[in-house]
């Protein structure tokens, strides 16, 4: 497994156009690997290809993927980067072998992380009418989303609760009695989109329904709880929408690791 660096040159026509479809970048990720073809799936249960978009500021946008492979991101410097200062040393982004980070996970150990995901129910509107996957909306249910103890538990963490004398409401709850899980736990929304494109055009030249994705980006403190189900989630992705730049959770030390959870 590989992880990997690239920062998007914004003032170039070729980045903004990237930016701004999810489709575009996810096709322009893919070609990144000669061997995966357009038609091709990933393997259920196998490692596969994630990626994500951070922006730190208005000029400041930095692509992650993760992949079992190594990528050659030389059309994409090309497009979207500084081709004129690429060369040899510096090709125009930086991959590391993630088995480093992957190897040394411990149940019990604590990281800070950060995880864009498309955090979805289903509900039924009307009695005897299918289910409908709906994203939620606002960052109480999105964050419950990711605090569900069945899905913590699949994906091999827990978030870390808040030490008593940080959090400002008592007992985590609202003065209505309602929980608020941004107060107790070590936990944040740090940006919500909404994404919406149309799909390629269908056979006989019919333009498929729009698509419409949510995607929340999350930041926050967890400790291992199963080193093995991380693993597959730092390489497989988390919930859905992965190709469209869902789903890549990283890990990055604690600046203050001595905080102890009640």
């Amino acid at each position: 497994m590989f992880i990997t660096r690239f920062r998007v040159n914004t003032a170039r026509p070729g980045a903004r156009r990237l930016l701004s479809s999810p489709q575009a970048m996810h096709a322009a990720v893919m070609s990144s690997f000669p061997h995966i073809l357009p038609s091709d799936t990933p393997q259920p249960g196998a490692p596969r290809v994630l990626w994500r978009l951070d922006q730190q500021a208005r000029a400041e946008v930095l692509l992650y993927i993760v992949s079992p492979d190594r990528p050659d991101l030389t059309h994409l410097v090309e497009q979207a980067g500084w081709p004129a200062v690429a060369g040899p040393d510096n090709p125009g982004w930086q991959t590391r072998s993630y088995a480093p980070l992957l190897e040394r996970l411990t149940a019990g150990d604590r990281w800070a992380f950060r995880l864009t995901a498309n955090p979805v129910h289903t509900i039924r509107r009307k009695e005897g009418e299918p289910r409908k996957v709906t994203a939620h909306l606002t960052p109480i249910h999105q964050m419950g989303w990711l605090l569900d103890e069945k899905r913590q538990e699949r994906l091999g963490f827990r978030v870390c609760a808040k030490p008593a004398d940080r959090r400002l409401l008592p007992e985590g709850t609202t003065h209505g009695g309602r929980p608020c899980p941004g107060d107790r736990f070590e936990l944040a929304v740090r940006d919500t989109k909404s994404l919406a494109f149309d799909k390629n055009r269908s056979a006989g030249g019919r333009r498929d329904k729009p698509v419409t994705v949510v995607t929340v980006t999350f930041e926050g403190r967890m400790e291992i709880t199963d080193p093995d189900a991380l693993r597959r989630t730092l390489t497989q992705g988390v919930g859905r929408a992965r190709a469209y730049g869902c789903g890549l959770l990283t890990l990055a030390p604690l600046t203050h690791p001595t905080l102890n959870t009640p």
